[in-house]
C-alpha cells in the first residue's frame, strides 16, 4: 500500500501498516514543471498574484485533475448538478462513516467492569491537570497534562511557566503518542537477547569493581540542564575519579562555542524581543523550533499587534536561506547561501565600527543600499535592537553578532547574558571526538549511554559506529531500540518524561520539577535510577533522588515547599540572573578573520560550479527522534508541505538551470561521498543552495520510521556539519513519488483574476 495522497483515517489503529512508498518510482509520466513558462505567467500577471504551489500557477493536468479529485468519493455525484442541500447531506455522510469507521475495535469485543472503588479524585468525564515539563534539546517546556481515569490524554502549555507560556507546539502535543507507542522499547536486552534489569545492575557492579578509579569508564550522554543529574553526575566522577563524561546532542549548534569565542566562556544568551524595535535575523528561525521558542514567539507577536493609535510595531529583517517561518514574518529578507552571511555579519560590524573588525566588501548578493537601510534603522533603534544569529551559523558569526549588539547598546535591554543554563556546557562536537579517539585507542573499558542515537547522527568521519563494537561492556538507556542500541552490548528500556519524577531548567534557567502521570507501561529505568545503580543504590526511586535534590532549597516545612513546588510547575528564585560581559577584542579579531575566510570559500566554490549545501534539522522529526511519531510524520512541513518524507530542496532557478522538477532523483556529493535523493523545487530559496533536512533514513526507529526518507547524515562531517561548499548535483534519471498537501482545499478560480476569497 503506497502513502496516502490525503489525510485517510488508518481503520485498525494496532495494525502497523506500511503506507508509505519503500522504492523510487520509475513512473516518468508525470508531467514536468517548465520555470521559464512558470516565470512568464506570473510576468503576465496584473496586481498581486496568490499561489499556492508551483503546479497551481503552471496549470499542469496533475493539478486540474487533483481539483476534480479533492472531494471524497462518497460526494461523486457533485460532478453533475445538486443542490445545497443533497451536498451537505452527501458530505456528512462522507465523514461520518469515515468517522465510524476509524472508531471500530479492530478485535473481537471485551467485557468493560467499572469501578468498585473509585478513587476520590477521579470522577467520570472530568479530567484531572498536572504540572509537569516536556524537554527539548535538555531544556524544559512546562505543560499542563490533561488525565481521564489515570490516562494522559492532552497536552498544552503551562501560563505560570517562562517557556510555553500557556502555549504548545507539534513537539509537545505529540508526546502522548509517543507515550502511548507500542514500539517502545520493552525490556533488557543483552547481546540482543531478553534479559533482566538486576542481572545488568550484578553485571555491570562487577565490571566497574574491576576498573581502578573508574579508569576506562565512560558516560555519555546529551544537553543536561537537570539539577538532579547534575548532582548525580558528579557523585559518579567523585567515587570513579578517573571516569570521563562527554556529550553529544543532535539538536546542538554553535551557539555555545560561539559565547565562547566572544567572551572567552560558554554562556547562554537571551533576548527579549518586547523591547526590540528592530530585529535583524542573520539565519536564525528563533520563530521556530529550539528553546525559547513559545515565549519568543508570544513577544515578537506582541509588538506586532496594533491596537492604539500610539502602539508601534517592530520592523524584522531577516537573512537567510531556505525559507523558515521566522523568515516569512520578515518585513524584508533576503535569500544568501550560508557561506554569504558571514560576509553579511563582517560587513555589518565593520560599518558599525566594531573594534577589531574593519569595513570590507560586501558579498555577492547583499547591495549596499539594503544593508544601508539595515544600519540606519538599527542605529535608530539603539538599546531596542537586536541581531540574532542561528545556532547552524559558525561561532565567529555568533561572536560579530554579540560584538554588534554590545556597539549597538542592546546588551542589558534586550539582550541578556547568563551563566549556561546546560549542566556543563562544552564543543559537543570536540567531545565526541575525544570519546571516539579514546575507543580507538583502547582506552575505553566501559561505556554508559544516555539517550540520544550517536550511531545515526554522529559526523560520518568520525566512524563512531565502528568504534563503538570495539568497547567490551557498553549499554544504552533509550526509549526504542534503535540504531545504537543494536550495536551496544546492553540495552535499557527508558521511561517516558510523563512516567517518570525528574526535573529540569528552561531556557531562562527556571527549574521545573516533572512528574509521572502513570505507571511506567514497560519497566522503564530512569537515567535517575541508572546513575544511582552506578553508586551501588538499587533502592531508591526516581522520586527519592529528585526531592534530595531540593531539600536544601526550602525555606521552613519542606513538605509545604515540595506540594506547592509540584503543583505549580516552577521553582521560584531559580532564574538565573544577567552578568555583565564584554567581547573580548582579539577574539573578535579572530573572528571576523573566519568570518572572512567562510565567505571567500564559499565564493570561490561557486566560481568553480559548485553548490552549497545546508543541512537543518526536520521541522516536524527534528534530528530522527520524533521518526516513529505517525502524528508528526503527517505534518506538513511549512513551504513544502511534504510528508513522509524529505528531499533536496533547490530554487526554481537552479532547477531550471539542470532540467530538473519536482521527484526528480539525483546524486547529490560532497567531498567525496553521495546520496541519492529526490528534488523538490522551493521558491523564495538562495540559488545555488541545496537544502536536506535531517532524521529520515532510519534503520531502527520502529514500524512506522524505518526506511523513510534518505539519510542525510551519511554526507555530514565534523567539519561541514551544517553546511558544506563544493557540492554537486546530478540527475540519475529516475523519478521518485513524494507527497505534499500542498494542492489540497484548492479552489478553482480559473478564468477569474485574483479572486482568492477564501
Amino acid at each position: 500500500m503506497t502513502r496516502p495522497t490525503r489525510m485517510e483515517p488508518i481503520l485498525d489503529p494496532t495494525a502497523h501498516t506500511d503506507i508509505r512508498t519503500d522504492a523510487a518510482s520509475t513512473d516518468t509520466s508525470a508531467p514536468r514543471l517548465d520555470v521559464a513558462d512558470i516565470r512568464a505567467r506570473l510576468e503576465s500577471k496584473k496586481g498581486q498574484a496568490y499561489w499556492r504551489s508551483l503546479e497551481e500557477l503552471a496549470e499542469t493536468p496533475e493539478f486540474e485533475d487533483f481539483l476534480a479529485k479533492e472531494f471524497p468519493r462518497q460526494a461523486a455525484p457533485l460532478e453533475g448538478a445538486v443542490d445545497r442541500r443533497e451536498f451537505v447531506k452527501l458530505l456528512g455522510a462522507s465523514l461520518a462513516l469515515a468517522g465510524l469507521t476509524s472508531c471500530v475495535r479492530p478485535y473481537e469485543q471485551e467485557k468493560i467492569l467499572p469501578y468498585v472503588k473509585a478513587p476520590e479524585e477521579i470522577i467520570p468525564s472530568i479530567p484531572i491537570v498536572f504540572a509537569t515539563a516536556l524537554t527539548h534539546g535538555g531544556y524544559a517546556q512546562g505543560v499542563l497534562v490533561e488525565s481521564h481515569q489515570g490516562r494522559p490524554t492532552k497536552i498544552e502549555g503551562n501560563p505560570d511557566h517562562p517557556d510555553s507560556l500557556g502555549h504548545t507546539n507539534p513537539y509537545m502535543q505529540a508526546n502522548t503518542l509517543s507515550l502511548y507507542d507500542p514500539d517502545r522499547s520493552q525490556g533488557v536486552t543483552n547481546a540482543g537477547s531478553a534479559s533482566s534489569y538486576s542481572d545488568f545492575v550484578n553485571v555491570f557492579a562487577t565490571a566497574l569493581a574491576g576498573l581502578q578509579g573508574g579508569a576506562g569508564f565512560h558516560i555519555l550522554s546529551e544537553t543536561v540542564t537537570s539539577p538532579t543529574l547534575a548532582r548525580q553526575l558528579a557523585e559518579v566522577l567523585a567515587a570513579y575519579p578517573q571516569a570521563r563524561w562527554s556529550q553529544f546532542d543532535g539538536l546542538t549548534g554553535n551557539a555555545q562555542t560561539g559565547s565562547q569565542s566572544a567572551f572567552g566562556e560558554i554562556v547562554q544568551t537571551r533576548y527579549d524581543f518586547s523591547q526590540a524595535d528592530t530585529i535583524l535575523s542573520l539565519d536564525a528561525d528563533f520563530l521556530g523550533p529550539g528553546p525559547g521558542q513559545l515565549a519568543y514567539s508570544q513577544a515578537f507577536a506582541d509588538r506586532r499587534r496594533v491596537r492604539t493609535a500610539e502602539d508601534t510595531m517592530n520592523r524584522l529583517y531577516v537573512v537567510e536561506g531556505n525559507p523558515t517561518i521566522t523568515g516569512s514574518m520578515a518585513d524584508h529578507r533576503l535569500a544568501l547561501r550560508p557561506s554569504q552571511i558571514a560576509g553579511v555579519a563582517y560587513a555589518l560590524a565593520g560599518r558599525l565600527g566594531v573594534e577589531g573588525v574593519e569595513e570590507g566588501g560586501l558579498p555577492e548578493g547583499l547591495e549596499a543600499a539594503w544593508l544601508d537601510a539595515v544600519i540606519e534603522d538599527l542605529r535608530a533603534a539603539e538599546g531596542r535592537c537586536v541581531v540574532v544569529t542561528g545556532e547552524t551559523q559558525s561561532a565567529s558569526v555568533h561572536a560579530l553578532a554579540h560584538a554588534i549588539n554590545a556597539a549597538l547598546g542592546s546588551v542589558g535591554k534586550a539582550v541578556f547574558y547568563t551563566d549556561a543554563v546546560a549542566v556543563q556546557p562544552t564543543d559537543q562536537l570536540a567531545s565526541l571526538r575525544t570519546l571516539t579517539e579514546a575507543i580507538t585507542g583502547g582506552e575505553v573499558q566501559m561505556l554508559l549511554i544516555l539517550g540520544g542515537n550517536p550511531v545515526y547522527n554522529a559526523p560520518a568521519d568520525f566512524g563512531f559506529t565502528e568504534a563503538l563494537t570495539k568497547v567490551p561492556f557498553s549499554a544504552h538507556l533509550s526509549l526504542y531500540q534503535d540504531e545504537t542500541s543494536t550495536r551496544t552490548t546492553w540495552h535499557l528500556p527508558q521511561t517516558h518524561e510523563l512516567e517518570t519524577w525528574g526535573d529540569a531548567r528552561a531556557f531562562d534557567g527556571t527549574a521545573t520539577i516533572m512528574q509521572p502521570l502513570i505507571e511506567p507501561f514497560y519497566d522503564g529505568i530512569s537515567a535517575h535510577q541508572l546513575l544511582a545503580a552506578v553508586l551501588g543504590d538499587t533502592e531508591a526511586t526516581s522520586f527519592d533522588h529528585v526531592r534530595a535534590t531540593y531539600q536544601e532549597l526550602a525555606e521552613g516545612d519542606f513538605e509545604a515547599f515540595w506540594r506547592g513546588t509540584v503543583y505549580q510547575g516552577t521553582i521560584n528564585g531559580t532564574k538565573l540572573e544577567p552578568r555583565p560581559l564584554q567581547v573580548q577584542a582579539d577574539a573578535l579579531r579572530l573572528s571576523g578573520a573566519a568570518a572572512q575566510a567562510t565567505g571567500a570559500a564559499g565564493e570561490a566554490a561557486a566560481a568553480a560550479g559548485g553548490l552549497e549545501v545546508a543541512f537543518r534539522l526536520d521541522p516536524s522529526i527534528l534530528d530522527g527522534r520524533y521518526s516513529n511519531n505517525g502524528w508528526l510524520q503527517e505534518l506538513p512541513k511549512p513551504f513544502t508541505k511534504l510528508t513522509w518524507d524529505n528531499a533536496a530542496l533547490v530554487a526554481p532557478a537552479l532547477a531550471e538551470r539542470q532540467g530538473l522538477s519536482n521527484g526528480d532523483m539525483v546524486r547529490l556529493t560532497v567531498n567525496d561521498r553521495s546520496l541519492e535523493l529526490p528534488v523538490w523545487l522551493m521558491p523564495g530559496q538562495a540559488d545555488g543552495l541545496v537544502v536536506v533536512h535531517l532524521g529520515y533514513g532510519r534503520e531502527d526507529a520502529g514500524h512506522i520510521g524505518t526506511g523513510v526518507g534518505f539519510n542525510a547524515n551519511v554526507l555530514r562531517t565534523s567539519e561541514a556539519y551544517w553546511h558544506a561548499t563544493g557540492a554537486q548535483l546530478e540527475p540519475t534519471g529516475e523519478s521518485y513519488v513524494l507527497v505534499s498537501t500542498q494542492l489540497h482545499h484548492s479552489l478553482d478560480t480559473k478564468g477569474v483574476e485574483n479572486r482568492h476569497i477564501v
